[in-house]
Order: C-alpha cells, then structure tokens, then sequence
C-alpha cells in the first residue's frame, strides 16, 4: 500500500512538472510577446514625437509671436486669444491652414454678431446665454457653416455674453486677435519656420509602406513554410492601415499648402509631386495586397500547390516597395522599384507555367494587380504600366512587342486590374 502511495504521490508530481512546464513555457512567450509590444509602442512613440517636432517649434513660435504683438503693439492687457487662434491654425487643420484662417474669423464675427444683438434686447444671465449659444449654432448651421465655424461662433458668443458686462470693447479685441492668430500662423509657416515638405512627407510614409513590405514578406515566407497561422497574422496586420494611410494622406496636404505659400519650398515642387499622384496606387496596393494575403490563407488551408517562383514572386513585391521608399525619400527616379515590380511579375509568371490551383490563380492575379499599382505610383502611366506587366509575365496582345523572355510559356492569364 505505502509502495502504491508512493507511486501515485510520484505520477502527481511528474504531472505537476508537467503542467509546470507548459505553463512556464506560455508565460515566457506571453512575456516575449509584451517585451517585443513594449519595444514596438516606444519605436511608434518616438517616430510620432520625430514627426511632430517642427509642427510644435511652429506652434510654439506663433504662439509666442503672437502674444507679444497683441500685448505690446496693439495694447491688449490680456492677450488670451491670439495665441489660442495661431496655435488652431497651425494644428487643427494641417494642409488647410488658409480655410482655417478664414473660419476663425468668420465664426468670432459671427458670434459677436449674435452676442451683441440678443445683449442689446435682452440682457445678460443664464438663459440669455443658453439663448445667445443657440442661436450662433442654429445660424451658422443653416448657413452650412463647417464645424470649426460653428464652434468658433458659439464660443465667441459666450465670451461677449459673459465678459461684456466686466470689460469694455470686448468684440473688438477678440477679432483683432483671431486675424492676427491666424496671419502669424501663416507668417511662420510660410518665411519665418518653413518645413521641408518632402521630409514631412518621408516621415509620414514610411509607416505605411514598411508594414506594406513587412506583411508582403511574412505572407512569402508563410507559403514557403505552409503556415496558416503566419499567413493570417499577416492579413489581420496590414488590415490595421488607416492610420498610417490616413498620416500619409494629411502630410500630402500640408506639403501641398507649404509649397504653396512658402517661397522657400518653391522649388520642391517637381518632387512633391511625384508623392502626391502616388497617394492612390499606394491605398490601392495596399487594399489588393490584402486580396493577395487572403487568398494565400485559402491557399494553404485548401493544400493547393505552391510552386517555388510564388513565394519568391511576393518577396520582389515587398522589395519593391522598400525600394519605392528609398527612391522617394533620396529623390531619386524610382528605377530600381520599377525594375523588382517587373521581376515579382515574371516570377508569377513562372509559378503560374508550373501550374496553381484555384486560390493561386488569385495570388498570381493579386501579384500583377499590385505590381501594376506600384509602377503608376512610380510615375509610370496606367496603360503603360498594364503593358509592361504582361510583358514580364509572359503574355503580349496582338500588335505588342514580343515579350522580353520568349522561353517562358504564355499561359492562359488571370486578368490584371
């Protein structure tokens, strides 16, 4: 019996370290995953602090600008609201910083327009504000005012039902201030502290293109190892782009309005354009990347074939894009993105000779598809771009120069889009 006791006490105990070691063995990896967490939210933080940096020495100086200009030239005792008014120019709408100028001062004029005549007829206290607020934002709404106008109105309205009984010539001021906030916003932005457009810009796309590449890769390698797991954490990552498309698409803007009002910047034009027109096919890459990820998930799950070129075709897609960065951010004639969009188009090509099943068909598809978006967001034009694509693949219309490698068997092709 104590020989029995023993021998169970023993099974329990080697259970016990059984259990023990799975569990250390989740919790260690539980703690690498929130290590790994850790360091990428600090990388993002940083690369967030780098990318507002000169928008805060902006905000900063026009606030200090202006401030002293309403306190010392223009007498003001308490010049609350020309520092307010510069510091919303500049960070409330980036890229549309003449609009935001402008509706400053249409909604203080507005709100002390409302303020002052409901005052005269009615007097101050709590129901003739809540009256006075109505009114502004009623009024404004029906003009099809934005809502910054809105706001602005209402606010002014409170502030002259509020402090006009205490302080005299209150309407004045106040919309002094709000054309002066935004003239100084627009000063610093333009001569005195002009940011380069094309670093913002850099700044704002890298983001966006490295988680391109990143998942692009990750999904290559998924199909080269048969990982569904992969191929899924891919998918569900680059889903997860509207912010940094988002970030992409206001820094265009705010290069636009810079290069716009800032003579400094003048001759930044040319390259800034390429980034503009590139905005598009890079949001369309992305959407049918994820296409392409998608259906490589199908793929492993369906156990459909994985010819060698495939994975190594998604790999050039990924380079391509790095490339595309790089080329953008040197300035440079985006060539060699150009040239590895070719070569992902031509790898898929072959895989699609080796033979591929349904969801394959659909990769390959994807393949061409982004590699045509990625050469119009090279600046080649769409047509042209489609073109070309065929031509690397293999497949050449009636009346096209023959394809570049002849070898290559011309397979029946999933359309490009």
């Amino acid at each position: 019996m104590a020989r029995d006791g023993r021998l169970q006490f023993l099974r329990r105990g080697n259970l016990r370290e059984g259990l023990a070691d799975r569990d250390g063995q989740r919790i260690a990896s539980a703690m690498e995953e929130l290590r790994h967490r850790g360091k990428a939210t600090l990388h993002d933080r940083l690369h967030r602090v780098r990318t507002a940096f000169g928008l805060a020495l902006q905000a900063g100086l026009a606030a200090g600008l202006a401030y002293l200009i309403s306190h010392r030239l223009l007498k003001n005792p308490q010049p609350v609201f020309a520092p307010i008014s510069a510091v919303g120019t500049l960070a409330a709408s980036v890229g549309q910083r003449f609009r935001r100028t402008v509706e400053l001062i249409v909604g203080v004029a507005v709100g002390v327009l409302v303020g002052d005549a409901l005052i005269y007829f009615l007097g101050t206290g709590a129901w003739q504000l809540a009256l006075v607020v109505t009114s502004a934002i009623l009024l404004t709404i029906f003009a099809g005012a934005s809502v910054a106008i809105v706001i602005q109105a209402a606010a002014t309205a409170v502030l002259i039902v509020t402090l006009s009984p205490s302080t005299e010539n209150l309407e004045f001021p106040r919309f002094i201030d709000a054309l002066l906030g935004g003239g100084i916003a627009l000063l610093v932005t333009a001569v005195l502290l002009p940011l380069n457009p094309l670093r913002v810009i850099n700044r704002a796309a890298r983001p966006a293109l490295d988680l391109l590449a990143d998942q692009l890769d990750a999904c290559a390698e998924a199909l080269r190892k048969q990982d569904r797991g992969a191929a899924q954490q891919a998918l569900f990552r680059l889903r997860e782009n509207k912010e940094e498309l988002a970030a992409l698409s206001e820094a265009i803007e705010g290069a636009k309005e810079t290069i716009t009002i800032s003579p400094a910047r003048w001759h930044r034009r040319s390259e800034l354009t390429h980034y503009a027109e590139a905005a598009d096919p890079i949001d369309r890459a992305m959407r049918n990347s994820g296409t392409l990820i998608r259906r490589a998930v199908t793929l492993i799950e369906d156990s459909e074939p994985v010819p060698e070129p495939m994975p190594d075709a998604i790999g050039h897609l990924a380079e391509a894009v790095r490339l595309l960065r790089q080329e953008f951010a040197a300035g440079q004639e985006p060539e060699e993105a150009r040239e590895r969009s070719l070569r992902a188009v031509s790898e898929a090509g072959r895989a699609y000779a080796e033979g591929v099943g349904f969801s394959g068909s659909v990769v390959i598809a994807q393949v061409r598809t982004t590699a045509s978006d990625l050469m119009v967001a090279s600046g080649v034009e769409q047509e042209e771009a489609n073109r070309l694509v065929r031509q690397a693949f293999g497949e050449n219309r009636p009346g096209e120069p023959a394809a570049q490698n002849p070898a290559a068997h011309p397979p029946t092709a999933p359309p490009v889009g």
